[in-house]
């Protein structure tokens, strides 16, 4: 584990005014929890990145890791564009990009193995941002506190997506007492409807 990166990071995040509103390091160390769910996969996109967690985190554990990180936010995405650079990681994209936008990209759409999402949305409005990069047969890791009723409620929208829900399991952190990671596996190409234009998903989640 490449601790002393680990600690760079947090010093990173800490020091770049205005990037999250809780500088923790045991933020850091909540990205982790998901190190067990990745599996065998080769590639990552973290979508609404902001600090950089959890592909940060993720990407220093596995430096064989292909990322990808999406944040609208130009300022936080030029933060993710100078982390990147100071710890020496490569193989990473920053977009700096919405994700509806960015999830009709024919080089991104249905291309990676697992996608990730923390304190992103509701899950109904994770799963139609994070899905459509996903590849069949990969999956989606949404971090979350209060997973089963929120992936009840996010139903609908898994449905919609081509996708199934496989598990929702705690994960607890030091970060994260009640820590959850809601797991979801695409089955097939994502719908042509999907994503909606910039800004739908989140005013008119889908099943809500």
């Amino acid at each position: 584990m490449a601790i002393l990166e680990l600690r760079e990071l947090h010093r990173l995040i800490a020091g770049w005014p205005g990037l999250v509103a809780d500088a923790d390091p045991a933020l850091v160390e909540d990205s982790l929890v998901l190190l067990d769910f990745l599996q065998d996969a080769r590639s990552l996109v973290d979508v609404g990145s902001g600090g950089g967690l959890p592909g940060l985190p993720l990407k220093l554990a596995r430096p064989e890791l292909r990322l990808t990180l999406v944040e609208a936010n130009r300022k936080k995405a030029a933060f993710l564009t100078h982390a990147c650079a100071i710890l020496g990681l490569e193989d990473v994209e920053v977009l700096a990009a919405r994700a509806e936008d960015a999830g009709r990209d024919p080089r991104l759409r249905d291309s990676f193995d697992a996608a990730t999402a923390r304190a992103l949305a509701s899950l109904p409005v994770v799963v139609e941002l994070c899905l459509p990069f996903v590849r069949p047969g990969g999956r989606l890791l949404a971090m979350k506190t209060a997973g089963a009723e929120e992936a009840e409620r996010a139903m609908p929208a898994i449905t919609a997506l081509n996708a199934e829900l496989l598990d929702v399991r705690p994960a607890p952190s030091t970060a994260r007492s009640l820590g959850t990671v809601v797991v979801i596996r695409k089955l097939g190409p994502t719908p042509d409807a999907y994503p909606r234009r910039a800004g739908v998903p989140l005013r008119k989640p889908l099943g809500m």
